[in-house]
């Protein structure tokens, strides 16, 4: 999964409170106006992105790391009983197989946890981000009289399909932030979750093993 896939993943559950604005009871008397922003462009100009990013291939970092220790530590084991296995008795072999296939399981188990985590410390990461875009969209859509605004962010399923040019507010949300709006830079495919690295061999309870193919 890479960072394009996720941020658009966070994003989407963030569309609720960033894509609409609920009208003041002014602005309920006036004509209706509807401004829209495409999240993804303005977010990936903001400074914190780049730092985003850079926290979350440091972590993913970190997983690969414990993943490729702990799958060294398996292809050691086997080969070690590879070694081995013509001087063990059937029951110091079925011992070995057993404490294999559970470093086997256990390695299967992080793997799912580390794209869990990834995901969990990428929201943590993009939360004050997109609290502060939230924020930014509210005051220009009061001081421009919007009373709705939607999110026109082409990744996944846009909530908005068609709109005329002037109802894009995405560059005056940028320089309420005290960004100069330009040509966004295209975001990077950020860290994929840590693959299971292969063992050596999968173990089967029997005395020999088999090579998976």
């Amino acid at each position: 999964m890479n960072l394009v896939k996720i941020f658009r993943l966070t994003l989407a559950a963030a569309l609720l409170t960033a894509g609409t604005l609920a009208a003041t009871s002014a602005q309920a008397q006036a004509p209706l106006k509807i401004g829209y922003t495409d999240v993804q462009y303005v977010l990936a100009q903001m400074p914190e992105s780049k730092q985003i990013e850079s926290d979350l291939k440091a972590y993913n970092s970190q997983l690969e790391g414990q993943l490729r220790s702990k799958s060294g530590e398996l292809e050691a084991k086997y080969k070690a009983y590879q070694q081995g296995e013509a001087t063990m008795t059937d029951i110091v072999k079925a011992d070995k197989q057993k404490e294999m296939q559970n470093m086997q399981q256990s390695i299967q188990e992080f793997q799912r946890s580390a794209e869990q985590s990834l995901q969990q410390k990428q929201q943590t990461l993009l939360k004050p981000a997109l609290d502060k875009l939230q924020k930014n969209i509210d005051v220009v859509a009061e001081e421009n009289g919007f009373t709705y605004v939607f999110n026109s962010d082409g990744g996944g399923s846009p909530l908005l399909l068609h709109a005329p040019k002037e109802g894009d507010i995405s560059d005056l949300v940028l320089k309420k932030m005290g960004i100069t709006p330009g040509a966004a830079a295209p975001i990077k495919s950020g860290p994929a979750a840590p693959a299971a690295a292969a063992p050596a061999a999968p173990v089967n309870s029997k005395t020999k093993t088999k090579t998976k193919k």
